[in-house]
């Protein structure tokens, strides 16, 4: 009897440290920062979105990124109707966008010592329903107890099916646009 509540006793320890220790690898941001910016000789355009969300597992590499399309700030309320509206983003129909991948080079980051380590990432974007393998660098700061995670891509509308022929919009928006992420797990 005491040998089964002590086998069991120690069972239980060991479950409880290696779900600790699988919690303390996974780091969660909800205070990350995405930006886009579209260069035409018409008109630049920029939005902010601070709703994203992300994870990072730094014993397997795997990072996630998810982004509620909605929350995308613009300097014109204009703007911010025709990004939303059905005949471009549609965030109603397709409400977030989202990145999961994984650090492929995770042997050459130390997330036990301070630094700025260079990640090469690869993955799948979804955009706009719409998902494509994408390779990209990232920069990780580790300062402490605090990850950073930067990225810079540049996102070719037409790849998810966004796309304008005619009209303002084929003028106004550019056919690439540059995005920044940016998320801190503390």
């Amino acid at each position: 009897m005491k040998k089964t509540i002590l086998s069991l006793a120690v069972a239980g320890i060991l479950v409880l440290s290696s779900a600790f220790s699988t919690l303390e690898n996974k780091l969660v941001s909800k205070s990350g920062h995405v930006n886009f910016f579209s260069h035409t000789a018409v008109e630049d355009i920029s939005a902010d979105n601070y709703k994203l969300v992300s994870t990072l597992e730094t014993e397997t590499g795997e990072i996630v990124f998810s982004v509620p399309m909605q929350s995308f700030e613009f300097e014109k309320a204009l703007m911010q109707k025709h990004f939303n509206s059905k005949k471009f983003l549609d965030t109603k129909t397709f409400p977030k966008s989202k990145f999961t991948g994984n650090i492929t080079n995770l042997n050459e980051i130390d997330f036990s010592a301070d630094g700025t380590y260079t990640a090469n990432v690869s993955g799948e974007l979804t955009i706009h329903g719409v998902t494509k393998a994408i390779a990209e660098s990232a920069t990780i700061t580790v300062e402490g107890a605090k990850v950073i995670v930067d990225v810079e891509l540049s996102i070719t509308l037409a790849d998810y099916n966004i796309a304008f022929k005619k009209g303002k919009p084929s003028t106004n928006i550019a056919k690439t646009i540059d995005a920044k992420v940016k998320a801190e797990f503390k």
